[in-house]
This record gives structure tokens, C-alpha cells and sequence, in this order.
């Protein structure tokens, strides 16, 4: 099992593109393998030296920002200088306790969107994420493009995963949020619609780090400040079962700090999955309980 899920998670949340980046900014610790990245011409500037910002971008000192309690998509509503961090794809052994330990000590909170077959195989490393105080939401059984599979098929495995994830929670007193984001962020106007009409906050992405790309950590930490300094908060999206993230992660959060900017912990109105409208495909959703 434990060889399906490492070859199962190691393509991360994007199809490859076909060229690679190379930026150095600031130190981090060494690298493991990964995917590509973005297009960028040889002999361009790297984009810590072609757009220098402050040290300061927004005025808070504290990286812990409030709570967000959400019932739908239309609920996430964030002020400048807001950021929520999104970790998809684990737990992975080695690396999301690696994060955990540095969300921990900057005192901030994180969302994981979790593989029903990843928290299958590390059960007790998705229990951890949740007593130490995280969100837990779902991300399919097994990363599947939802758009590739009939409705049926597609909404199945949304419900296989989310029965995973909670199956692996049993015992901790915590349930998963009802909040998924699609792998790829490949999803049609049906999947869509009977997420949100099932209960189902979708979680989009505002910048995508690129973790999963074979990049330096100081690449992947230069590319998602120059983006969310360039959008002023937003939804980022990082993989806890990458070890360029694992590095990164510490100099990110100092550097959100120097600039000002506030970690929101995102949190579901309603504390578990019980009473939501059960996801089919004939219509979006049926009046049952799960």
C-alpha cells in the first residue's frame, strides 16, 4: 500500500508543463524531487531582483490573524493584507509533521485538503493535524481529474474520499470540514454546482506556489511573495508532501511577518459533516444525512 501511495502523491496538483525556473533569493534548506515550473526566458531578472517590495507591505505585527467561520464559497471574504494557507495532497510522514512544527512555532493555523488514500495509509498522521488545532478537508481518494470520470463516477469519488479522511479522524472528536478543492482545479459546471448545493465549500486557489515544480525552496518562496504582494492576500496553496515546501516554510512565514501580513484560519459554520445533503448524481443533492 504504502508504494501506491507514494507513486499516487508524488504528481502533486498540476500536469506538467515542459519548461523549468531557476530563481535564488534567500537561503532554505536542501531540496528533493519534484515537477517543472513557470515559463520564464533565459537571462530574465530573477523576480526578488526585478521587483524589490518594502519590508513592510501592511501595518499588522502579529502573523496570527482572526478566525473565518464559512458556510459557503461567497463566505470567504478576505481583507488586504490576509493570506489562508492550504496544504493539498498528504499527510506525508516526514513532512507534515515537519510543517506542523513550523506552523506551530510562528502560531498559525492551516487548511489540509487530504487524500482518502493518503489518510488511509497515515492515519495517525492525519489525526495529528487535526488535535493540533488545523482544518481538515478532503481532495478526492486518489487526486483522479473529477472531469475525466462520469458524474457518477466523479462524485463518487469525491464521497469515497471524504469517508476516507473521516474514517481516519474517528477517535480524535474531530470530523472533517465540508470544504474539498479539485484536483487539478480540473472541475465542470455540474461538479461545481452540486459541491456547493451538497454543502460543500470549494476551495479555490488565489496563488498557487508551484511547490510541485522542480524548483529551488528559494524559488518557490520568491515566486508566491511576488504574487500575493502583487494580489495583497488571498487563498495560497502549498503540498505537504514536498520537501522544498517543508524548507521554504519557515523563511515564507518570517518573511509574511516582516510584511506585515496576517495568517487567517479558516474554520467550517458547521463542526462536522452529519445533517449535509448527501451528493448524487441524478440531482445535486437529495434531502438525507450522511
Amino acid at each position: 500500500m504504502s508504494l501506491v501511495v507514494t507513486g499516487a502523491l508524488l504528481g502533486g496538483c498540476a500536469k506538467p508543463p515542459s519548461t523549468q525556473l531557476e530563481v535564488s533569493s534567500f537561503s532554505a534548506r536542501p531540496v528533493d524531487r519534484a515537477v517543472v515550473t513557470d515559463t520564464i526566458l533565459p537571462g530574465s531578472v530573477p523576480i526578488s531582483k526585478a521587483q524589490p517590495m518594502p519590508m513592510r507591505v501592511f501595518s499588522s505585527t502579529h502573523l496570527a490573524g482572526r478566525t473565518m467561520a464559512v458556510a459557503s464559497t461567497t463566505d470567504i471574504a478576505l481583507r488586504p493584507g490576509e493570506v489562508i494557507l492550504t496544504f493539498d495532497d498528504g499527510p506525508r510522514p516526514g513532512r507534515t509533521n515537519a510543517i506542523l512544527d513550523t506552523l506551530d512555532e510562528y502560531g498559525v493555523k492551516a487548511t489540509f485538503l487530504m487524500l482518502g488514500r493518503a489518510a488511509e495509509a497515515y492515519p495517525k498522521m492525519a489525526q495529528q493535524v487535526a488535535l493540533r488545532g488545523h482544518t481538515v478537508g478532503s481532495h478526492t481518494y486518489d487526486h483522479t481529474d473529477l472531469t475525466t470520470l462520469t458524474r457518477q463516477e466523479a462524485l463518487d469519488d469525491f464521497a469515497r474520499g471524504e469517508r476516507a479522511v473521516a474514517a481516519a479522524l474517528a477517535g480524535t472528536g474531530a470530523a472533517p470540514a465540508p470544504f474539498f478543492r479539485f484536483p487539478y482545479l480540473a472541475q465542470s459546471g455540474f461538479l461545481r454546482t452540486s459541491m456547493m448545493q451538497g454543502n460543500v465549500v470549494v476551495l479555490d486557489v488565489d496563488i498557487d506556489s508551484k511547490d510541485y515544480y522542480k524548483d529551488t525552496p528559494e524559488t518557490v518562496a520568491a515566486r508566491t511573495l511576488a504574487r500575493l504582494d502583487a494580489r495583497g492576500s488571498g487563498i495560497i496553496l502549498f503540498h505537504d508532501i514536498h520537501a522544498r515546501t517543508v524548507a521554504m516554510l519557515p523563511g515564507f512565514l518570517a518573511e509574511l511577518q516582516a510584511r506585515g501580513y496576517s495568517v487567517v484560519r479558516l474554520a467550517p459554520k458547521d463542526t462536522g459533516i452529519f445533517g449535509r445533503d448527501v451528493i448524487t448524481a441524478d440531482g445535486p443533492t437529495v434531502r438525507t444525512t450522511l
